[in-house]
């Protein structure tokens, strides 16, 4: 007879609880929580203003602590999960206005009009000190998105830079911003980004373009054919998803090495212009605005990639960012 191996599970949620954020972005901007079927669950303060826009990144999550910009008030807010929802911690100032945050190394880095910084995270918070800050190339305002690689940060400046910015042992932002080698000719408007390991997939929004780069160079440069202006990005297992906002749609690609290749044009049609996209626990999620609404899209996606809507619901516009958290704090560590 065939003995069973039993293990112990620990106390969690394996994504049973999953939310999907976005924020309010207005002048009393508040953080608006849903489930994966894209119903109402929580809004929270996140006690400051927002006004930010043509970004991406604008929130992010890492396991149960969410960052959220307040552009208007130059500061990040930080939030927490509970069973029930997410409580503000604490708000932390800024060099610059915010315009992305992204996490990685154990620090919060924040990417704004000016600057780049970054913080320390602790077990029951973040350092509201800067350990380490760097000067943009261009610092002109026209910021878009950061990301984390292997020893470095990515930066979009829509300006038409692409810039890395170096980090110590520890993590913390060091020296200054080096353009990235290999740009393409006929760079028009680097958008978002998303990173995996060593890699930053890099939109070039107005150029149809979706480039590859590693170790501070452009290594691969995918046409997005149809649809125009791919501009944001998010990865789900194998798969790259871009946000693509004239089309109003969300295309599919394979990433593997360094291809990158365009396997379904349109995976999905959106309501309006898309502004950020995120993915996690099986779904991605879309922010898109059409005239004065915005509209919170949420997809469920299996193992061959394909999108399937479980939820759409329309918010008063100018809301930006989105960010998709899981519950997977130990029952016995909440606090």
């Amino acid at each position: 007879m065939k003995k069973l191996c039993l293990f112990a599970v620990p106390a969690l949620l394996m994504g049973a609880n999953t939310l999907v954020v976005t924020a309010s972005n207005t002048a009393q901007n508040q953080l608006l929580v849903y489930d994966t079927a894209a119903k109402a669950v929580q809004t929270i303060s996140t006690h400051g203003q927002g006004g930010v826009s043509g970004n991406a990144g604008g929130i992010a999550a890492h396991r149960s602590t969410l960052a959220v910009v307040n552009y208007g008030s130059q500061s990040v807010a930080i939030f927490e999960r509970e069973d029930a929802g997410l409580r503000l911690g604490q708000s932390i100032s800024t060099l610059s206005k915010p315009v992305s945050v992204a996490f990685g190394n154990d620090h919060l880095y924040v990417l704004g009009t000016t600057t780049v910084e970054s913080h320390r995270m602790f077990p029951f918070g973040i350092d509201a000190t800067a350990d380490g800050m760097a000067p943009l190339l261009l610092a002109d305002g026209s910021a878009a998105q950061v990301g984390v690689v292997e020893k470095q940060l990515v930066i979009t400046e829509k300006n038409n830079v692409i810039e890395t910015v170096n980090l110590l042992d520890d993590g913390a932002a060091s020296g200054t911003a080096t353009l990235v080698s290999n740009i393409p000719s006929n760079v028009n408007a680097p958008f978002g980004l998303v990173t995996r390991g060593n890699d930053a997939y890099v939109t070039i929004a107005h150029a149809d373009e979706i480039s590859l780069v590693r170790n501070g160079a452009v290594l691969t440069v995918t046409p997005s054919v149809t649809q125009h202006a791919p501009c944001w990005l998010t990865l789900e297992g194998p798969f790259l998803f871009s946000s693509n906002s004239p089309s109003m749609s969300i295309s599919r690609y394979a990433v593997y090495g360094q291809k990158i290749v365009q396997d379904l044009a349109v995976a999905a049609s959106l309501n309006g212009a898309p502004t950020d996209i995120a993915s996690g626990d099986g779904v991605v999620a879309v922010v898109d605005g059409s005239g004065a609404v915005s509209h919170l899209s949420v997809f469920s996606v299996d193992e061959d990639g394909n999108l399937t809507l479980k939820g759409s619901t329309t918010i008063s516009a100018p809301a930006n960012g989105v960010a998709v958290i899981g519950d997977e704090v130990p029952v016995l560590e909440r606090r």
